[in-house]
């Protein structure tokens, strides 16, 4: 008997087989067909000769003049690009990631140089630095450089410094886009190898950041080298423009991010006994406090930034804001802003129960509040994010109708139930009832426990700046699409050692979580292997070392589980971006295509080092 609540929406009307065999193709303008998840280490080789790197950066440069500079490209664009300049050049695809960086890096030039020195970050690579005797210490920021000469590093932090660059010797795009995100930075100068700057295209340059990269000749992570004037050409050049040309959504996020940061307590007021107190973590304020620290601290602010997003692209007459033209931020309407909180509040909610529910003992670096105190003061302060939440709302009326605040309690409440009937339906299937598990009811569980969120938030904005029947029908399809699609990549990304610092791959798998990958795998399997698949899933005895997840894995690779999971995500894309293509606001229709490419951004899949080879090698490889 299903434990899904019966007026659950089917995710995808054909069967898994069906939709996972089906291309993923386009027919509009401007929009490629994204690529699948694989490893692309064999499309990131450096040419070898300062020759040949010079003639593909000449040609990078006058192909980017014919592009459109309205607004950003997405990885799927950069890569038709940088496919069709090799075709023109008659140059094989091992050069791609390659021509994909230059081709960025001409698309941003005249934007980044228009930036003052004091707003543009210089990032090195720790690589750059001499392998053997460097006197240098790493800090929370990076390398702290001692400038004793034996390498580069010093030669551009000393001159960048003396500019008014900020500096930062670390490599990595999101600790990036949180510096530029808090304010303090507009544009990078980076040097990097090709892996780096792969990740960091749809991190960084996807939000609209004018940026300006160095390739390494190598991604050997030590005594690398690279083209040195290819860093002047920008390092010490300042040309301004009346106005940037490209449209971003950073002064976007630092709106959201302000609501954290600073207006917390326009905000959201703290009580009269916790303002007066002093003792905040005393038996009478004890629950505010906690409750307020984990509204604030942690994430990536994504759904009160969408809430703002879709106000400010339905209620402005333009695409979005430009980053770096005005240094006036935008500002939003008391009440917006808390609507948008109550998003945050809400999610934060959910994240402190599924922590118990999951027996996580730590989130965003941080100790989880049942792990740092008990389970059930993590259940109360749980409880009192969601009153926050709708304190939020309610507090929101004086710069809202009345019955947009009604409609927006209505939708945030339906969103909490549904929440919960997903929540509840994992549990019960989670352990020896995961092996009943069909892949279609594993997706409805997907739908009812990530879609929601993005669903009240997305509506939020809608409602905010106006009526909202002309979408109604829309958000809770494209939030089911987006919102399956990103939890079939976290469970993809479950089994990825490589990416943030995972120590044990496969542990959903392994701790018997009703995925759909498992499923899959079920449903697919012959008898016997099926037989030995239950067998596994109730068995959760010790295994040797590593070999329980290595056979699990074994199974799905078996059974093409991971590409059938891949292909169902970029079905889940197409028809997300299939209702985007419907909406006639220009400015809200962008901002969907960017909030598929931004959820449903696939983590880079481990691969070899980038490598400096030669033409001839590429060719006869």
């Amino acid at each position: 008997m299903s434990v899904i609540p019966a007026n659950t929406e089917t995710v995808l009307p054909e069967s898994v087989e069906e939709a996972a065999a089906k291309p993923n193709t386009s027919d509009t303008p401007g929009k490629p067909v994204t690529p699948g998840r694989r490893s692309t280490s064999h499309l990131k080789l450096v040419p070898d000769t300062l020759e040949l790197r010079e003639k593909i950066k000449a040609a990078a440069e006058v192909y980017a003049k014919g592009l459109d500079r309205s607004r950003p490209f997405n990885r799927a664009q950069l890569e038709t690009f940088g496919r069709d300049l090799l075709d023109q050049m008659e140059l094989p695809e091992a050069y791609l990631g390659f021509a994909m960086v230059l081709i960025g890096n001409y698309f941003w030039k005249k934007q980044f140089l228009a930036l003052p020195f004091n707003r543009r970050m210089l990032l090195l690579p720790h690589c750059l630095k001499h392998a053997d005797g460097c006197p240098a210490e790493y800090d929370e920021f990076g390398l702290d450089c001692e400038k004793c000469g034996a390498c580069s590093i010093a030669d551009y932090k000393v001159r960048a410094e003396q500019l008014g660059y900020k500096v930062l010797v670390a490599e990595g795009s999101p600790v990036v886009l949180k510096i530029i995100v808090s304010g303090h930075i507009d544009g990078i100068l980076g040097v990097a190898c090709l892996n780096v700057l792969e990740k960091a295209i749809d991190k960084v340059l996807l939000a609209g950041v004018p940026s300006f990269a160095v390739p390494l000749h190598s991604g050997d992570c030590k005594n690398t080298k690279m083209d040195e004037p290819w860093v002047w050409e920008c390092l010490d050049k300042y040309e301004p423009m009346e106005s940037l040309e490209t449209a971003g959504y950073v002064p976007l996020m630092r709106a959201a991010n302000r609501i954290f940061d600073e207006q917390i307590d326009e905000v959201l007021p703290k009580s009269k006994a916790l303002a007066t107190s002093t003792d905040p973590l005393g038996p009478a304020t004890f629950t505010e406090a906690v409750s307020r620290d984990a509204l604030i601290h942690g994430g990536k602010r994504l759904r009160p930034f969408v809430t703002l997003a879709v106000y400010h692209a339905l209620t402005q007459d333009a695409a979005a804001p430009v980053s770096g033209v005005d240094s006036v931020p935008l500002e939003f309407p008391l009440g917006v802003r808390r609507v948008a909180a109550a998003m945050e509040a809400f999610h934060k909610a959910s994240l402190v129960h599924d922590d118990i529910e999951d027996g996580d003992d730590y989130r965003y670096g941080r100790e989880t509040l049942h792990h740092k105190y008990d389970v059930g003061t993590a259940i109360n302060v749980g409880d009192h994010l969601i009153g926050l939440g709708y304190r939020l709302l309610t507090q929101a009326h004086a710069d809202l109708e009345p019955d947009q605040v009604a409609d927006l309690v209505d939708r945030l409440a339906s969103a909490h139930l549904k929440l919960c009937e997903g929540q509840g339906a994992e549990l019960r299937w989670t352990g020896s009832q995961a092996t009943t598990l069909t892949p279609l009811e594993a997706m409805k569980i997907y739908a009812l426990k990530t879609s929601p969120a993005f669903e009240a938030a997305l509506f939020a904005g809608v409602r905010l700046a106006g009526p909202s029947d002309k979408y109604n029908d829309m958000i809770p399809q494209f939030c089911r699409h987006v919102g399956v699609g990103f939890q079939i990549l976290n469970d993809l990304k479950d089994w990825d050692e490589g990416i943030d610092n995972k120590k044990v791959a496969g542990r959903d798998a392994e701790l018997a979580k009703p995925t759909l990958l498992l499923a899959m795998a079920l449903e697919a399997a012959a008898p016997e292997t099926r037989r030995q698949l239950e067998e596994f899933i109730h068995d959760q005895s010790e295994y040797p070392n590593g070999s329980r997840t290595a056979l699990l894995r074994k199974w799905y690779t078996d059974l093409g589980i991971f590409e059938k999971s891949e292909a169902l995500v970029d079905k889940c894309r197409a028809r997300a971006e299939a209702l985007a293509d419907a909406v006639e606001n220009e400015a809200f229709r962008q901002l969907l295509y960017f909030i598929i490419d931004t959820v449903l951004a696939r983590e880079t899949a481990s691969g070899p080092p980038a490598s400096l080879v030669s033409l001839n090698a590429s060719l006869h490889s």
